[in-house]
């Protein structure tokens, strides 16, 4: 990320007068989140980079480029410090969405890119992502959002290491089972002393967390996280050295809550940083990404230079990229913005590298076509497997009590709660009988090696069939109260290499294949925010109950949040780390 010893040269000279600027925004109010004010100012750039600030001229010449900021706030471009960038977008299709929005740097989870094209599949991608015009880095993961067959081979430290080592991978992502950083998980221990002796930073996710049980995450090495959902919780780790995260994403709409430990308890915003978290694509095109927080902020009574900081300067900071990004400081990489005022915070242009990308909310870069196949993927579907048989797809009465099945009921998107129910049996499956709003679900190996089941309720009471890879596991969940259905929905989702498929009426009332690891769509980012909005539209006529269908897909299989998950080892209680209903072996080849 430093300049060659020509550019610096370059850099030099023009800083003092004696090369002419490539660029030179002229006449603006420029906000310094260095020193915390606004002031008149100048600002040229060579070489992608700042080479000086303030009100002189000396480095124009005749063939610098001017760009009036009379009248304009230009601030540094912002920061998303955290963030799921396979929420149906692609990389790319992201960038066409938030560009133009003014978020100009993303530090970027690598879970499902690693999991599916494995390391070097990876590394290729990143590299290729680097002619973006938007700055993406990354943060490894340690383990999955859910145990399988094969993580510990999968997640080893031999195969994670090398990408710490690479400069744009900053530190490690998110590690959902801080549990077992709490207890000193050996693994987990190894992986983020490797991370600190690189000097990469370490993400935490300490959901449910109370203060007694943040000190040993803490000490396990954890420099941030983005659980906290109230003013007291902001509190909690801020007391602890732990840099926070204030989420407002499309499940978490929580900032003006946590704001007031800004605004009422008077903490410092110092060691604050603003995060959207991964929203979902139709929640951005609403309420924006990085710009939509700052409007939250000032709103609600944050000052708005602080509020800048706390999505420039602060993440730049925490991530040790500070001289390169995060402020308009000499050296640094020229990505500015120039903003009608600091209270909408749109930009009326958008500058990365020195190079205008978007104008008036438009992207005017072009962006480049990646062949997504080029970077391989684990196997598809088993050609073998027998996804049309409806029997597939309903419990076993062998496999559970025969008084009372555990069930998942979801009392929220996400959170779920255990409810033993009373069912009947016929032919040795599990029946719905008498059970209004429960729903089958089942966890299907995409290789053919196992099939993991569970009863649902509080999700969808009319939905007869949903098939989908959108979810922590990326194999084939399939929901509904009619096993014919289920199969449908489950044969089109093979069919389409990956997706979410809605079956209603024995006809499909909705799909979108997700070719990309399973997760992700290959389309523009206008026409993954239409088919978001349809798919919220389709789940909603079959009766769901909550606001983010993504979310609530996506964490059904995880390992991480109460109270029952349907995963790869089967039910999981997770409080318990018990497995209430095992995963059966299928009669096709193990996973891979």
């Amino acid at each position: 990320m430093l300049a060659g010893p020509e550019e610096h040269a370059k850099l030099i000279e023009t800083a003092r007068g004696e090369r002419p600027a490539e660029l030179f925004v002229r006449g603006g109010t420029i906000a310094n989140v260095y020193s915390g004010e606004l002031h008149r100012g100048n600002v040229a750039v060579t070489g992608g980079r700042i080479a000086y600030v303030g009100e002189g001229e000396r480095a124009l010449g005749p063939d610098t480029q001017v760009v009036d900021a009379s009248g304009l706030i230009v601030s540094p471009g912002y920061i998303e410090a955290h963030f799921h960038p396979w929420v149906l977008y692609n990389p790319v299709s992201l960038v066409e969405g938030v560009l133009p929005l003014g978020t100009t740097t993303v530090l970027a989870d690598n879970l499902f890119f690693f999991m599916q094209m494995g390391p070097e599949g990876l590394r290729a991608m990143m590299d290729d992502l680097k002619e973006l015009p938007l700055s993406f880095l990354w943060m490894a993961r340690l383990v999955s959002q859910a145990k399988f067959p094969g993580e510990e081979e999968m997640f080893a430290l031999e195969k994670v290491e090398p990408l710490l080592r690479r400069d744009d991978v900053i530190g490690t992502a998110e590690v959902t089972r801080w549990p077992a950083l709490a207890a000193g998980d050996p693994a987990l221990i190894s992986g983020i002393r490797a991370a600190k002796a690189l000097g990469k930073i370490v993400d935490g996710h300490t959901g449910g967390a109370s203060e007694a049980r943040l000190q040993p995450v803490a000490a396990a090495g954890v420099d941030a996280d983005h659980e906290a959902i109230t003013r007291n919780e902001v509190l909690n780790r801020l007391r602890l050295g732990i840099w926070t995260m204030l989420r407002n994403s499309s499940l978490r709409p929580d900032l003006p809550e946590l704001l007031r430990a800004v605004t009422e308890d008077g903490v410092s915003t110092q060691r604050l940083i603003m995060t959207t978290d991964g929203p979902a694509p139709e929640f951005i095109a609403e309420n924006g990404l990085v710009d939509g927080m700052l409007r939250v902020a000032v709103e609600n009574g944050v000052p708005p230079i602080q509020a800048l900081q706390m999505v420039t300067i602060n993440p730049a900071t925490l991530f040790r990229i500070d001289g390169q990004v995060g402020g308009i400081g000499i050296g640094r990489q020229a990505d500015l913005l120039l903003l009608p005022d600091l209270t909408s915070f749109r930009p009326e242009k958008v500058i990365t590298r020195g190079r205008t990308v978007a104008e008036n909310s438009k992207l005017t870069a072009s962006l480049p076509h990646l062949d997504w196949g080029r970077y391989g993927s684990r196997p598809s579907f088993d050609g073998g497997l027998e996804l049309s048989d409806p029997s597939l797809y309903p419990l076993r009465a062998s496999t559970v009590p025969e008084s009372e099945v555990p069930t998942i009921h979801l009392k929220s998107a996400v959170i779920t709660e255990r409810r033993d129910v009373r069912v009947g049996a016929e032919s040795g499956l599990v029946t719905l009988d008498g059970q209004s709003g429960m729903l089958h679900a089942a966890l299907v190996d995409r290789a053919g090696g196992w099939i993991s089941r569970a009863l649902v309720s509080g999700f969808a009471a009319d939905l007869e069939g949903l098939a989908s890879t959108y979810n922590t596991t990326t194999h084939l969940l399939v929901i509904g109260r009619r096993t014919e259905a289920m199969a449908q929905s489950a044969r089109r989702v093979r069919e389409l290499d990956g997706g979410i498929v809605v079956v209603r009426g024995g006809v499909i009332s909705y799909e979108l294949a997700l070719p990309i690891t399973g997760m992700m769509s290959d389309l523009r980012f206008s026409e993954v925010v239409l088919q978001n909005q349809r798919l919220s539209s389709a789940i909603a006529a079959e009766g769901y109950e909550h606001h983010d269908i993504l979310y609530t897909l996506l964490f059904l299989t995880c390992d991480f949040l109460p109270a029952l998950r349907l995963t790869p080892l089967g039910l999981l209680d997770v409080k318990t780390s018990s497995v209430l209903v095992p995963s059966e072996r299928l009669t096709g080849p193990p996973e891979q």
